[in-house]
């Protein structure tokens, strides 16, 4: 089963301030895209599960025109805080690369 490093085109990380960062899964191909996105295993329930934040806490938002998927979540530490260990959230994105993808 494809995985998510293996079929987006990009899949990457960044703050949304001192407290949120915010992911973004990319596909180069909309008809790729589509049936990803009919899979539904890329939900705001996922985000939340890798992350250990609340669902409702998570602002999933698919984007038809671009092929992308956009989640913004809070962080478990604010950026620059004692235990954070990215400052700039490019780095959040890691748990996402292995998600397996029903295709």
């Amino acid at each position: 089963m494809p995985r998510i490093r293996d079929i987006a085109q990009i899949c990457k990380s960044k703050n949304a301030g001192p407290f949120m960062v915010t992911i973004d899964v990319l596909f180069e191909d909309p008809a790729l895209y589509r049936r990803v996105k009919a899979t539904g295993v890329l939900s705001a329930a996922l985000f939340a599960r890798l992350y250990g934040v609340a669902e409702g806490d998570v602002l999933f938002t698919p984007y038809d025109t671009a092929s992308a998927f956009k989640a913004t979540l809070p962080r478990l530490v604010p950026a620059g805080d004692f235990g954070d260990t990215d400052v700039y959230g490019a780095q959040q994105h890691a748990p996402l690369l292995d998600v397996e993808v029903p295709l």
